[in-house]
């Protein structure tokens, strides 16, 4: 039990952390994302600028911060998406039979095979890049894993006896999918859900570094890598910082999801108290 909470509580600190940074952004920066005055290439602490200025002298501090905005607005954004369209797609294909439940478990098995990212590139590719194309393409990429489990834990929920009992007494399908099916696949889902936060903020700084995100002024953390390539030699904080903010955000979320799982799978807890 006491890890359980551990785990729990030191990822929802980590996330927290993030989080606070991304609100912060949106009323407070210590410089104007696009102002060049501070020199370039400023060493960290110098001039007032806690961690240096880039290439083009624009504040590194002010831009991790927004860095932070992107990558939680993506991440949200990516789940909303990937929730409401794998879901409903999900319980659709779960009251399919014959050919067509065969057809639809195919279609989605194809879409899984195609990485996260590769799908949200020829998304992206299709799309004038921004944060808000990035966060559809990426929503609509894992909305095909969303989907898939949706599918079987539904189907699974459907064969049970107290369904079938449900529906002799004519309860219709949104009562039965209200009802039952989502209460009982819901803990699972919000797993999974957790997981692929995690995954839309890698796929947001793959596209990024890419040039596939949001464009500049948008700072995000995946730009911000690629283009502390050329002098992470003299200024190594442009490289160092944004990894380490990746890192601790994707270690968060999972943490969480290994909470939730914890906390919320039967089985997992009778195999802590065993």
């Amino acid at each position: 039990m006491r890890r359980r909470t551990l785990t729990l509580s030191v990822g929802i600190l980590l996330t927290a952390f993030i989080a606070a940074i991304a609100i912060v952004s949106l009323v407070w920066l210590p410089h104007p994302v696009a102002d060049t005055s501070g020199g370039r290439l400023t060493p960290p602490g110098v001039g007032g600028y806690l961690f240096g200025t880039d290439r083009l002298g624009r504040d590194l501090t002010s831009q991790f911060m927004i860095g932070a905005r992107i990558a939680m607005i993506t991440g949200i954004g990516a789940v909303v998406i990937a929730a409401v369209v794998g879901i409903v797609c999900g319980i659709a294909a779960a009251f399919a039979e014959g050919w067509l439940d065969d057809t639809l478990a195919g279609l989605l098995d194809v879409l899984i095979a195609f990485p996260t990212l590769l799908l949200a590139m020829l998304i992206v590719a299709a799309q004038p890049a921004t944060i808000w194309t990035a966060v559809l393409a990426i929503g609509l990429a894992q909305s095909a894993i969303i989907a898939r489990l949706t599918r079987i834990l539904a189907k699974r929920v459907l064969q049970s006896s107290y369904v079938t009992a449900a529906r002799t007494s004519g309860t219709g399908w949104f009562g039965i999918v209200v009802g039952h099916v989502l209460p009982n696949i819901w803990t699972t889902l919000a797993v999974s859900l957790a997981l692929q936060f995690g995954l839309a903020v890698l796929a947001e700084a793959s596209l990024s570094y890419l040039g596939l995100g949001a464009p500049p002024p948008n700072a995000s953390w995946g730009r911000l890598l690629q283009e502390s390539q050329q002098t992470v030699l003299v200024a190594p904080m442009g490289a160092i910082v944004p990894g380490i903010l990746i890192v601790v955000l994707v270690i968060g979320v999972n943490l969480i999801a290994d909470g939730l799982r914890d906390r919320l799978d039967p089985t997992s807890r009778e195999r802590a108290a065993a």
